[in-house]
């Protein structure tokens, strides 16, 4: 797991539609975890603030970037 830059953070929250603060808020958050863990993570907290498919879209990337190898 790689640790995700501002940059690549702020790419990701700055999409069309997406809630920019939970987008920034998950994945500074993210170091640390395991894929597993932060994809349930995910959805519970999507469920939770009900939040739309592009912030889900955008979260899921930046997990995925961040365990890319």
């Amino acid at each position: 797991m790689k640790k995700l830059s501002m940059d690549e953070i702020s790419l990701l929250a700055s999409r069309d539609t997406v809630r920019k603060v939970a987008v920034e808020n998950f994945l500074m958050s993210l170091y640390g975890s395991t894929r597993e863990d932060a994809l349930k993570n995910l959805s519970l907290d999507a469920k939770l603030y009900k939040w739309n498919t592009a912030t889900r879209k955008a979260i899921r990337d930046g997990i995925e970037l961040s365990f890319k190898k």
